[in-house]
């Protein structure tokens, strides 16, 4: 690996490389989230059931191949799995333009497709969380995420902008050719790279694949570090996609805005995504990663309460304020706990720990959105997002009853004495890269 230089980890080649490949790939996975159910209903007729299956249909491959893949990609090397799935994207994706230009094009394949390039999504991002250490040194992993999560924050604001501009020019199919073509750059950029793997030994193929998955589950319930973490992205994801599920009835029918103002108002949370990026490897240097991510989210996760409060008018603020804020807490920790995960678990169960806590958090993202959904009709939607904006804002507490509330730094290296006790600080940790 490269030696950092000034400038940060984008003056490493490699890093470069993953970094320009992996912008423009969610960048296309944003146009593509606008750009599907925009299909859907404007040149199938598709209803609201119908769009709301499309949606489930990519997310499910989560609960359904998650484990399992993340076991496989302990066996095997990584980049050819991200290459393979970035052509595979490429090819369903430009395959939906390509017949409804036929006139062939059925909701059957755009439901195949969804579910297919949800599959692929599970893989290759679960090699992709496992493959960084393999370009970057351990100690710019953070610098690394951090800017990963920036860029896609950032694209999460460019993306359906794009796929509105796209739509309107070339028609709504023509959106999905964008993704194509971002899935193929990417392929390019991941072909470019110069860092070679360390392939798996031996005897971390060993075994069934059943077996493994369930050490991969073990190691991550009952580690003292793991599991409080999980816990808190299962709650978190199940308040954000209930309040989200909610908030574009909440603003159009109880706050009384326009279609246009309602998009100007959610980019405040991808907004504050991209600050909350930015800032996660400083507030680590400077208040300790562990230490600092508890604060941020102490800081940060009240401010949920803001959003029920939002009126037409100034009123707006309160809502745009308190998604800024929320943007900002939820990725620095992000950040932080993608770097964690990197460095503190054992190389030979990092795909199984990646997997497995990206499937249980993931888990709970359907049953949000269904919460939502029947909160605002049950009650309405004013009360719905005082529920689920309810249930955000103390979830800090879960990180808090954790063995992270006592340390400054959270440990870079995994030792079965340290999980069961109190942990060493990053400090107590040679770094082994360092020259």
């Amino acid at each position: 690996m490269e030696k950092t230089k000034y400038g940060g980890v984008l003056r490493q080649r490699d890093f470069r490389l993953l970094w320009f490949g992996e912008t423009a790939r969610t960048l296309g996975n944003s146009v593509t989230a606008v750009a599907l159910p925009l299909i859907a209903v404007v040149v199938l007729d598709a209803d609201a059931t119908a769009v709301g299956l499309l949606s489930a249909a990519v997310w499910l491959p989560w609960l359904v191949v998650g484990l399992p893949a993340g076991a496989w990609m302990d066996r095997v090397r990584r980049r050819p799995v991200m290459l393979a799935c970035n052509v595979v994207s490429a090819v369903l994706y430009a395959s939906v333009p390509v017949l409804a230009w036929l006139d062939a094009l059925t909701f059957t394949h755009l439901l195949v497709v969804a579910l297919a390039g949800g599959t692929t999504a599970v893989f290759f991002n679960t090699a992709n969380h496992v493959y960084l250490p393999t370009v970057l040194a351990e100690r710019d992993l953070l610098e690394g995420n951090s800017k990963l999560r920036a860029s896609e924050a950032g694209t999460s604001v460019a993306g359906p902008g794009l796929a509105g501009v796209v739509a309107h020019v070339f028609g709504a199919v023509a959106g999905l050719l964008v993704d194509a073509l971002t899935f193929l750059v990417s392929a390019v950029c991941l072909s470019s790279i110069h860092a070679q793997e360390t392939p798996p030994k031996d005897d971390d193929r060993g075994g069934s694949l059943h077996r493994q998955i369930a050490e991969g589950l073990r190691f991550v319930l009952k580690d003292r570090y793991l599991r409080p973490m999980v816990i808190y992205g299962a709650v978190v994801n199940l308040a954000l996609m209930g309040y989200q599920a909610v908030q574009v009835v909440f603003l159009v029918r109880t706050v009384g805005i326009s279609s246009g103002a309602v998009g100007l108002v959610l980019t405040a949370g991808s907004l504050g995504g991209i600050v909350g990026a930015m800032l996660a490897a400083s507030i680590g240097r400077r208040f300790g990663t562990a230490r600092g991510m508890l604060v941020m989210q102490l800081l940060t996760g009240p401010w949920a309460l803001l959003m029920p409060l939002t009126s037409d008018g100034a009123g707006l603020l309160f809502f745009a304020a308190g998604a800024f804020v929320i943007g900002v807490g939820i990725v620095s920790c992000n950040v932080v706990l993608g770097s964690f995960r990197q460095m503190y678990c054992p190389p030979q169960l990092l795909g199984r720990v990646v997997a497995t806590t990206m499937m249980l958090n993931h888990s709970t993202i359907p049953i949000g959105s269904l919460l939502g959904g029947f909160l605002g009709d049950a009650l309405s939607p004013r009360a719905a997002m005082w529920i689920t904006t309810g249930l955000l804002a103390p979830c800090w507490l879960i990180l808090a009853l954790g063995p992270m509330r006592a340390q400054r730094d959270l440990p870079t290296s995994y030792r079965p004495a340290d999980a069961a006790g109190d942990a060493a600080s990053m400090a107590d940790f040679p770094d082994k890269d360092r020259t």
